[in-house]
């Protein structure tokens, strides 16, 4: 590898989500909600979810081992190993310790980094640790790794549709096709309680909608403030939509993705008319004396500023929504999900390119930043990135499950949470082989995991 510093970023990626999903056209009936409020409201078409069989740290360890088998990356070459999650598994151990039966195997058990934890962006702190590490006089040469790891579930109610499940997986290291460009990041940082878990006995979070929403159009509009200073500070000139290829951004659910673009589009107009359109000035004029708390509650901006910014948003923003759209709020995930859509869909037309990026936690952190992208060489390339991510295929080959179904098993993993010395049905029709499973969990709290397609026990604490 060259020295620490260029071009560092991702080099390689892989995700995992369940096989097993529900429609939100058929959810929105089983919940007598009003037809179009889940799928037009929210703007999602379905959702994935684990059975008893999969958690955070199965879904993890197959895109673990997934990421190494298909890239061939040799586990001796991974120096560091981060793991962004909120979903609680144990109060004390790392899911990161999880991962490291893969490599213990392989006589490397010499890799730092543990877990990072903080809402959705406990992956982007989890990325910035491998990145700063590569770039430092700490690095030894070897290859970071980041695990972004979520099961997304909530109790009965309207927060219930906003879930999801998935596990990403990246490769960190110098001469990447997706390169940092870690001049430009912004950052806001907050107390605020709009969505937290302080119920250790459930998996259910407190949500507060409202605020939430609020609370990450006012994290963006800070980020983007400190994005552009420092762009225009290394740059000489104003930054602008038009000086991205792509935006991407946090998706709770694909309507506020819409609504986060708008505020951007808002944000360039009240910076300087000129960086919109003419069509577009005569729209939101009517918004420009509004204080920044009045802008958040005004519906009427928020439909104007939709108008005005669609047409770029269908360009800049709609090809990263496949997946966040397809799967759910994957929390920790979700933003990387989002950048693997872009990449599945425009790769033969990135090389150059700048994408936007924006991470948001609730509680709250959120930091904007941008990767410049390259095509790449084999293995690191992004047309083999998009081959090895097999997104159309994987979404494709998922099961429908009815709400009952899916109901039923939010109960039974609503009991199961936090309990000890039980076994699970074993039933790995719906996997594909080489997925891991949960088998039991023993009288310590110990729990064991399968791989498909081989019949030795996986005990996941390395013993």
């Amino acid at each position: 590898m060259d020295s620490p510093g260029k071009n560092v970023g991702v080099l390689a990626m892989d995700i995992y989500f369940p096989p097993t999903c529900v429609l939100q056209e058929s959810l929105e009936a089983f919940d007598g909600a009003s037809k179009g409020k889940y799928t037009i409201g929210l703007g999602q078409d379905c959702m994935a979810f684990c059975t008893e069989v999969e958690d955070v740290i199965s879904m993890s360890l197959t895109v673990v081992t997934s990421l190494l088998e298909k890239y061939e990356i040799d586990p001796k070459q991974i120096g560091r190993l981060e793991v962004g999650s909120e979903t609680v598994i144990d109060k004390s151990k790392s899911i990161k310790t999880w991962l490291m039966k893969i490599f213990e195997e392989h006589g490397n058990t010499d890799i730092e980094g543990v877990d990072s934890t903080n809402a959705c962006y406990g992956g982007t702190a989890a990325l910035f640790n491998c990145v700063n590490w590569v770039e430092s006089n700490s690095w030894d040469g070897r290859y970071g790794l980041v695990v972004c790891t979520d099961s997304a579930v909530y109790a009965e109610g309207p927060a219930r549709p906003t879930g999801g499940a998935a596990a990403i997986a990246m490769l960190i290291g110098p001469n990447a096709p997706i390169a940092f460009e870690s001049k430009y990041r912004g950052t806001h940082m907050a107390h605020v309680y709009d969505f937290y878990k302080p119920i250790l006995a459930s998996e259910y979070p407190v949500v507060d909608g409202k605020l939430s929403q609020t609370c990450y159009l006012m994290a963006l509009d800070s980020c983007y403030k400190r994005y552009t200073n420092k762009y225009q500070k290394f740059e000489g000139k104003a930054f602008s939509n038009l000086d991205a290829d792509s935006f991407v951004f946090h998706s709770p659910y694909n309507k506020l993705v819409q609504k986060s673009f708008a505020r951007l589009y808002f944000n360039d107009f009240l910076r300087d008319s000129s960086l919109v359109d003419e069509n577009a000035k005569d729209k939101l004029e009517p918004f420009a004396h509004l204080t920044g708390d009045e802008s958040y509650q005004n519906r009427d901006l928020e439909k104007a500023s939709l108008q005005a910014s669609k047409q770029l948003y269908d360009e800049k923003v709609q090809p990263s929504t496949l997946i966040p759209k397809q799967v759910g709020n994957m929390y920790t995930a979700s933003l990387y999900a989002a950048l693997a859509s872009v990449i599945h869909h425009r790769h033969n037309n990135l090389d150059d390119k700048r994408l936007v990026m924006f991470s948001y936690g609730s509680g709250l952190s959120s930091t904007m930043f941008s990767f410049k992208l390259h095509s790449g060489q084999h293995p690191f390339s992004l047309s083999n990135i998009v081959s090895v991510l097999n997104v159309a295929e994987k979404l494709q080959g998922r099961h429908v499950f009815p709400p009952e179904k899916f109901v039923e098993t939010l109960q039974v993993m609503e009991h199961r949470y936090g309990a000890k010395d039980f076994e699970t049905s074993k039933d790995v029709s719906l996997l594909s082989p080489g997925t891991f499973f949960l088998t039991h969990v023993d009288s310590k709290y110990r729990r064991y995991y399968e791989k498909k397609g081989e019949e030795r026990s996986f005990l996941a604490n390395g013993h």
